[in-house]
């Protein structure tokens, strides 16, 4: 779990700010739900509670989805959708 820890941590570090907040983010979040998922991994691997493994199971499904869904948006447009605006008479 050390390693796991230590890995994601290194990934994170190597995430460089570009300025843009939104950016910023989106790219830090990936090593840290790869994190996650390199946690449950190992309890999958040597856990014995049928709790955590069925939590573990869920943890990697869902940061899979979303880490694909920050990659959708990072390879997408910048800057989101506009903002609503009050509308004109």
């Amino acid at each position: 779990m050390a390693g796991a820890h230590a890995r994601m941590h290194r990934a994170m570090d190597e995430v460089r700010p570009t300025g843009d907040p939104d950016r910023d983010f989106a790219r830090a979040m990936i090593p840290h739900h790869q994190g996650a998922i390199d946690a449950a991994t190992i309890q999958l691997k040597y856990g014995r509670d049928e709790r955590l493994r069925r939590l573990a199971h869920a943890i990697i499904v869902e940061q899979r989805q979303e880490i694909a869904y920050l990659r959708t948006i990072l390879d997408g447009p910048s800057g989101g959708p506009p903002h609503a605006t009050a509308a004109q008479p």
